[in-house]
């Protein structure tokens, strides 16, 4: 399914500032919110849509390729896989976990915090390959290039500067979470000025700005199956963005495109060309030359083809992932109305018609004598 304008999933205008990206993607999330929407998919795949566009748009640099290109601009840009995404950290990736947790907070809250102060899984990763139907037809090896933010080899991912360490954080005690309110209810949520790490960083690293994370090119080369179709999805182990605390890396996921083919259209595994013969191809019958991914085929046409026939050649097709058994290869026909004819042809063609006059098949004489009796009768 093709992806909605970044803009109007945010409702902003593109011209919008970004303290007006931030209130409208922060409106839209709490709209959809799962604790606001429980059970919800539709809400819940918006709410992740929402996360997609702010990522994009709250980056000058993605926000600037996207406004150029559009979602093609944004290949190789190492853009975090939000559908696989839970929601707790989408909530910490943006800094928004104390705002939501202040909102909708109960044990959701608690959960949050407890799950940014332990190792935590990278993030995941997309981005897009554009394959032919020849590479699908045959499967490939493709080498992909993106960028990802990576440990900070200047402070090792700690975000603090060399010679120094993150400090215990004096908000929280290291906790890395915080309790509001008195009483039997509590509102638990996370510590707002470590955002759950239960530490701060008060010399940070020159290099990543404190973050731990720079972004980094990475270069991979995946193998492609034989018949993958388009939106499908290659997994590659360990290649999206390191854990926390030690957690593992995320996965990169290559999601297909399929690049038109000048002559080709795939419906499943079978391939659909259209080819124009001649009038009298398709009166008289004629061998005609069809493209396919091997080459040209030979086709025979039988006399008296009509417009939009449609023949097959079996085995021609794409193969299935599973069975690996081919589609076949369907071919119809179009028939042009010759244009520019010289004299001769023109006579001959006249000639025709008074034959064809002379003798009006069954049809067309049916045709027109029910043509005949019905304005006969008004």
């Amino acid at each position: 399914m093709a992806k909605r304008d970044y803009y109007d999933v945010l409702g902003v205008e593109k011209s919008a500032s970004a303290d007006e990206i931030k209130r409208a993607y922060r409106r839209m999330a709490i709209k959809y919110h799962p604790d606001k929407n429980p059970g919800n998919k539709d809400a819940e795949a918006k709410f992740k849509e929402c996360a997609e566009a702010y990522e994009v748009l709250s980056n000058p640099d993605k926000r600037k390729q996207y406004d150029q290109y559009g979602h093609e601009g944004l290949r190789g840009q190492g853009m975090h896989d939000f559908s696989r995404m839970n929601v707790e950290d989408i909530f910490s990736m943006f800094g928004f976990d104390d705002f939501f947790g202040g909102i909708f907070g109960g044990a959701g809250g608690r959960q949050r915090a407890s799950r940014a102060s332990g190792p935590a899984r990278g993030y995941d990763l997309e981005t897009g390959v554009e394959l032919t139907l020849s590479e699908i037809a045959h499967g490939a090896e493709k080498t992909i290039e993106f960028t990802r933010q990576d440990l900070c080899g200047e402070c090792n991912g700690t975000g603090a500067a060399r010679g120094s360490k993150p400090s215990r954080c004096s908000v929280c005690g290291g906790s890395g979470q915080v309790a509001k309110g008195g009483g039997f209810f509590q509102m638990v949520s996370t510590c707002p000025q470590c955002r759950g790490t239960g530490q701060v960083i008060t010399n940070p690293c020159p290099k990543c700005k404190g973050s731990g994370r720079v972004p980094r090119k990475r270069t991979v080369t995946i193998k492609i199956p034989a018949g993958v179709h388009e939106g499908q999805g290659i997994r590659v182990a360990g290649e999206g963005e390191p854990g926390r605390a030690g957690g593992p890396n995320g996965d990169l996921y290559c999601y297909v495109r399929v690049k038109l083919h000048e002559f080709l259209e795939r419906d499943g595994n079978n391939l659909i060309a259209v080819v124009p013969i001649t009038f009298s191809q398709a009166a008289l019958g004629a061998t005609i030359d069809v493209p396919s991914l091997n080459g040209t085929q030979q086709l025979k046409i039988p006399p008296g083809t009509q417009y939009g026939s449609i023949f097959r050649i079996r085995g021609q097709g794409l193969p299935d992932m599973r069975s690996h058994r081919h589609g076949d290869q369907l071919v119809q026909v179009t028939i042009e109305t010759p244009t520019n004819l010289n004299s001769r042809q023109e006579e001959l063609l006249r000639e025709f018609a008074q034959t064809e006059s002379a003798n009006v098949s069954p049809k067309i004489r049916s045709f027109f004598e029910k043509l005949k009796r019905h304005f006969g009768n008004h």
